[in-house]
């Protein structure tokens, strides 16, 4: 099997996020400022096998598109454009920032890290990931 990159992208960073080779475990990897993305993922893919690409589409609480789903929607044409061999999806990534944030404040991160964007880009990322492989695993049964 392969890994799922998952990303959640924003106009300045992106968090990213991915599986093991079994599809099992779902990891928080980096974060990667928006311009350098492309190079980055090109890169991780030249090192390792990867699946799919997920990246977490933000929407309203009523389901309809927000203010960066043009970003989303750029992106996403950027992506198939540039790996037409991946797989690319999208998943629903609302309230992922609110979960990533009270996950690390439940883990005991001290207040000055928990401060730090990264990192919450990069849980947010592992949050759409593990959301993407339940919908996936739910699938098959």
């Amino acid at each position: 099997m392969a890994r799922i990159l998952a990303l959640d992208y924003g106009t300045k960073r992106v968090g990213v996020a991915v599986t093991d080779e079994l599809q099992i475990i779902a990891s928080g990897l980096t974060t990667v400022h928006s311009s350098d993305l492309i190079q980055f993922i090109t890169d991780y893919i030249k090192k390792e096998k990867v699946e799919t690409i997920v990246v977490g589409e933000p929407k309203t609480l009523k389901n309809e598109k927000t203010d960066s789903s043009h970003e989303i929607e750029k992106l996403m044409k950027n992506l198939v454009k540039k790996f037409p061999n991946q797989k690319i999806d999208k998943i629903d990534e609302r309230f992922t920032s609110k979960l990533a944030s009270q996950a690390i404040f439940m883990s005991g991160v001290k207040k000055k890290k928990r401060q730090q964007k990264e990192l919450v880009d990069e849980v947010s990322a592992t949050i759409i990931l593990q959301s993407y492989m339940q919908m996936q695993e739910n699938r098959m049964f």
